[in-house]
């Protein structure tokens, strides 16, 4: 009786773990779909953009995307900007779209938080991504780190932080970090150089790192924002 007992007891602890267990490409195709139901958004924002040798002023402003990639960074009491294409401030932008090799990688903490590792490889020859790792807390369901390989920006990497819009995998706070020399500011930004010479400043940025921190007050989402928004030229107040 104690044996047949026992016997049921690893049945069920087993049929547990296997439940628990979820394959990397479901894992991984459950997390996509989750941040594609995201359309469009609005976003009260501050930004914080870091580059070695530049001083760049805090940014406030209002953020609108629409997908897959239309983004326009409108900043309170200044320019209106258009960020370039290759500055990817959204999740959508760092995850393969089309089919994909996806490998489980193990386990990692991130922030004190357990995470699943996965791997992304894009079948598309032609995608500008090459690698996506991916760390997951499976509990929430949401990215806490993407680290994106790309033929054309370098490196890639976004930590991120969540709060109320989690069902969303829209994050509250979220830290860009990118290649110096990779890194294009926006139309209509201004900065000053912390050297005398702007030339000398940009010299030997190979392996530097820029970043930015985006820390989002508030979304709406899906609301059915119009392409208008993401066509009109930057106007000066």
């Amino acid at each position: 009786m104690i044996r047949r007992s026992f016997i049921t007891m690893l049945v069920i602890l087993s049929c547990s773990a296997q439940a628990f267990a979820v394959d990397a490409n479901e894992l991984f195709n459950t997390l996509r779909r989750k941040i594609f139901t995201v359309q469009d958004y609005t976003a009260v924002v501050k930004m914080k953009i870091s580059v070695k040798y530049m001083r760049i002023p805090q940014l406030a402003g209002t953020l609108y995307f629409k997908s897959p990639d239309k983004m326009r960074l409108e900043r309170h009491g200044g320019l209106s900007v258009l960020p370039r294409k290759n500055i990817n401030l959204t999740i959508r932008n760092l995850i393969p779209t089309g089919n994909a090799n996806v490998i489980d990688a193990g386990q990692a903490l991130i922030g004190g938080k357990n995470t699943r590792i996965i791997k992304v490889i894009p079948e598309d020859e032609k995608s500008d991504l090459v690698l996506s790792k991916i760390w997951v807390d499976e509990a929430t369901l949401v990215a806490l780190r993407i680290e994106t390989s790309t033929r054309n920006e370098g490196t890639i990497t976004m930590d991120l932080e969540y709060g109320k819009y989690s069902s969303f995998g829209l994050p509250d706070k979220l830290l860009l970090t990118l290649d110096v020399k990779d890194f294009r500011m926006p139309k209509g930004m201004t900065m000053d150089y912390t050297e005398s010479r702007p030339d000398e400043a940009l010299k030997d940025t190979k392996g530097k790192k820029g970043t930015i921190q985006i820390t989002y007050l508030s979304y709406k989402v899906n609301t059915g924002l119009s392409d208008k928004i993401f066509t009109s030229e930057p106007s000066e107040p």
